[in-house]
């Protein structure tokens, strides 16, 4: 099975799992994109004009809060945290969503 885009996710999924990503501390955009590729061995590709204007999205929305710092390899990097308001909004999308696979999950399995 090859690798997802994630232009291929379902609609709001991407918010969901950067949302998710976040409730690990605060990461920068390419931190947050290996997470993801890491923890879904590689199927999950997301790239970079995906990534910031998900992340822009979700600055703008009050979910995640940006910060400049620097990376690992001594770089400056912009930091995204998640707020409590994210935090709040990351438990409906986890609600919605298990919604969605159920309902998906009854489609497929239907005669």
């Amino acid at each position: 099975m090859g690798a997802t885009d994630s232009s291929d996710l379902l609609p709001g999924t991407l918010d969901l799992l950067i949302l998710k990503t976040l409730t690990r501390g605060a990461q920068h955009g390419y931190g947050i994109a290996r997470h993801l590729e890491t923890v879904s061995n590689d199927v999950l590709q997301v790239g970079e004009s995906s990534l910031y204007p998900a992340l822009r999205r979700l600055r703008l929305n009050g979910w995640v809060k940006a910060s400049w710092g620097v990376s690992e390899n001594k770089r400056r990097a912009r930091f995204y945290a998640l707020t409590p308001a994210g935090r709040k909004q990351l438990q409906r999308e986890r609600h919605e969503f298990g919604r969605m696979i159920l309902a998906i999950h009854k489609v497929l399995g239907a005669t």
